[in-house]
C-alpha cells in the first residue's frame, strides 16, 4: 500500500483495480485512513496498482487443529502467534482453533491456553473460540481419532469441558445415547453445535437438528454415507437449509465433482475448511512419521492402515478449488467466509466506507499479496 501520515492521520490507497463489495465486483481502488474505509471504486491510476489484483472480504477457516509444525492443542501465545501469522499469510482473517479427541484433562488445558491467547492475543488471523473435535464421537466413523479417546455422552464431562475455558463450537454424534440432551445443553450455552464423525440415520440426524443443531463437520468424511434410501447425514445436510455445511475443500477428502454439487445443493450454506493439521505449510522432510503417519499419500497425511489424518491445504487454496469447481467469485468468496460468519453470529464483513478493513488483496491466480485484519 502507499501512503503519506498527515499529523496521526494514515491515508493509504491499497493497490487493486477493483473489489468485491457487498456481492459484486466493483472497479477501482480502495482507500483506508487509519484502517477504516473511506472510499472504494477510485480511479486506480497512480496507485502502486499489482497487476490486476483484487480485494476481497477474508475467510474465515471452522476447522484448524494447527500448521507449520504447531498443534494447537500444546501450542502456547507464540504457537498460536506462528499458525495465525501463516495463515494471514493464505488470506485467513480468522480461524477457529480445534482440539480433536484428546484426553479430558488435556482439553482443559488446552482450553485455558486458548483463554490466554484471547486475552492477549498476537498479530495474524483473529482467533475465535475453540471448537471441540469430540470426545463425544462415533467409534464406528473415528477416522483419525483414537479410540481410547473417546467418551459416552456425560454432562458432568461436557460441563467440566465449557467451565475450563472458552468453547464456541462442538462436534458431535448425535446417534449416541444422550446425545441430544448433551445438545440442548450446548445451545443453551449458546455453543453451535456440529453434527460429525457419526453413524446415525436420519432420524437421529432430524433429531439432533431440531434440538438445535446448526452445522455437519467436513460432509462426506467420517460419517454414514448416502444412498438412494438411507440418505444419512449427508442426504439431511444437502437439504435442510437449518444447516450449514462444512467441506474440506482440498479436492482430497472430497472430489472435485462432489465439491460442486455439495456447492449446488447448499449455495449459500456451503463453509469451506482446510482441517489443516500441523504438517501444513512444513517442509515434507520435517514431517515425524511413524505407525500413525507414514507420511503424504494422495495429498493428504495418512496412517499406515490409509486412513487420512487431516488436512494440509490453504484457505486460498481452498477458494481456488472453489472457483476452479464452477463458483463464481461471490459464491466461492461467501463458501471461504461469509456463511462461516453468519454461522457463528460474527459481523460481516463489508467492503464499504465506514467499515474497518478485513481483506485479503489477491493476485491473477487468486494468491494472497496483502491480508488486513481489523484494519491492520
Amino acid at each position: 500500500m502507499r501512503g503519506e501520515r498527515l499529523g496521526v492521520v494514515r491515508v493509504s490507497r491499497v493497490g487493486v483495480c477493483g473489489a468485491l463489495v457487498e456481492g459484486r465486483f466493483l472497479r477501482g481502488d480502495i482507500e483506508l485512513v487509519d484502517g477504516v474505509i473511506t472510499r472504494v471504486g477510485m480511479d486506480a491510476s497512480g496507485s502502486d496498482s499489482v497487476g490486476t489484483a483484487i480485494a476481497v472480504p477474508g475467510m474465515v477457516d471452522l476447522q484448524v487443529n494447527g500448521a507449520v509444525g504447531v498443534d494447537l492443542r500444546d501450542a502456547d501465545r507464540d504457537g498460536y502467534g506462528v499458525v495465525g501469522a501463516f495463515l494471514a499469510s493464505r488470506g485467513a482473517t480468522a480461524a477457529q482453533p480445534t482440539f480433536y479427541s484428546q484426553d479430558i484433562d488435556s482439553y482443559r488445558r488446552a482450553l485455558g491456553r486458548l483463554g490466554e491467547v484471547l486475552a492477549d492475543p498476537p498479530s495474524g488471523a483473529r482467533w475465535l473460540p475453540a471448537h471441540l473435535e469430540g470426545p463425544f464421537l462415533s467409534m464406528d466413523r473415528s477416522g483419525a481419532h483414537r479410540s481410547e479417546d473417546l467418551l459416552g455422552c456425560d454432562p458432568a464431562v461436557l460441563q467440566s469441558l465449557l467451565a475450563a475455558g472458552s468453547v464456541g463450537f462442538m462436534t458431535i454424534a448425535p446417534e449416541l445415547p444422550g446425545a441430544i440432551d448433551l445438545i440442548a445443553q450446548l445451545v443453551e450455552s449458546r455453543v453451535v453445535v456440529s453434527i460429525g464423525h457419526t453413524d446415525a440415520d436420519v432420524e437421529q440426524v432430524m433429531a439432533a437438528v431440531d434440538a438445535g443443531a446448526r452445522h455437519v463437520t467436513h460432509c462426506w468424511n467420517a460419517m454414514r454415507p448416502i444412498s438412494a434410501r438411507d440418505p444419512g447425514p449427508i442426504g439431511v445436510a444437502l437439504s435442510d437449509s437449518r444447516l450449514t455445511v462444512g467441506v474440506i475443500a482440498d479436492l482430497v477428502h472430497v472430489a472435485a465433482p462432489v465439491l460442486a454439487f455439495s456447492a449446488a445443493a447448499a449455495r449459500g450454506r456451503l463453509a469451506a475448511t482446510t482441517d489443516a493439521v500441523l504438517y501444513a505449510g512444513m517442509d515434507r522432510a520435517s514431517w515425524r512419521t511413524g505407525p500413525d503417519l507414514i507420511g503424504l499419500v494422495g495429498g493428504a497425511p495418512r496412517a499406515a492402515d490409509g486412513t487420512i489424518c487431516g488436512g494440509i491445504a490453504t484457505p486460498d487454496q481452498c477458494l481456488r478449488n472453489l472457483l476452479d469447481a464452477g463458483l463464481d467469485l461471490a459464491d466461492a468468496v461467501d463458501a471461504c467466509g461469509g456463511a462461516q460468519r453468519r454461522l457463528l453470529g460474527l459481523d460481516p464483513v463489508r467492503l464499504v466506507p465506514g467499515e474497518t478493513a478485513e481483506f485479503v488483496v489477491l493476485d491473477d491466480a487468486m494468491s494472497p499479496l496483502r491480508t488486513i485484519v481489523d484494519g491492520r
